[in-house]
C-alpha cells in the first residue's frame, strides 16, 4: 500500500509517497498554494492507501497553533478522501530536511521534511508489526 506524507504549512504542502511495499519514501513536488483538492488528485493518481500528516509538536509534546492547523487540515482531507487519514509527529524533519539539502538533495525542502516525515512513519509501522491489512 502506497502511503502519501504531507507536511503541511501556511504557503506550500511538502509531499512524499511510499513505495508500494511502504519501505521508501520519495519527495514529491510541493502543492502551492496548499489545497485539499490537489491532495485529493496525489491520492487517486498515486492510488494511495493512507495519508499521514504531520503534526507540528514542540519539543515539550505540546500543541501549539500551528498543530491546530494540521489539524484542522487533517478534518478536511477526511471529509474528502475514502482512504484513512492520520497524524504523526513532525518534530525535527525540517531540520533533518535542512541537513539533505547540505548534503546536495535536489527536492524542495518542505518534501523533504515530509520524506522525513514519511520514513519515520514508516519504520514505527514495521517496528510494531504494520497494517493489520497488511497480513
Amino acid at each position: 500500500m502506497r502511503v502519501l506524507a504531507l507536511d503541511h504549512g501556511t504557503a506550500r504542502i511538502g509531499c512524499a509517497i511510499s513505495d508500494p511495499s511502504g519501505t521508501l519514501a520519495t519527495p514529491l513536488p510541493t502543492i502551492e498554494p496548499p489545497d485539499a483538492r490537489s491532495v485529493v488528485e496525489l491520492v487517486a493518481k498515486h492510488e494511495v492507501g493512507k495519508v499521514v500528516v504531520g503534526l507540528p509538536l514542540h519539543l515539550s509534546g505540546e500543541e501549539g497553533s500551528q498543530a491546530a492547523l494540521a489539524r484542522s487540515f487533517c478534518a478536511e482531507l477526511e471529509a474528502l478522501l475514502e482512504v484513512p487519514v492520520e497524524t504523526y509527529d513532525e518534530r525535527l524533519t525540517t531540520r533533518m530536511a535542512e541537513a539533505s539539502k547540505r548534503e546536495g538533495a535536489s527536492a524542495p525542502s518542505d518534501s523533504l521534511a515530509a520524506a522525513h516525515l514519511l520514513q519515520a512513519y514508516l519504520a514505527g509501522q514495521a517496528a510494531i508489526g504494520g497494517d493489520e491489512d497488511d497480513g
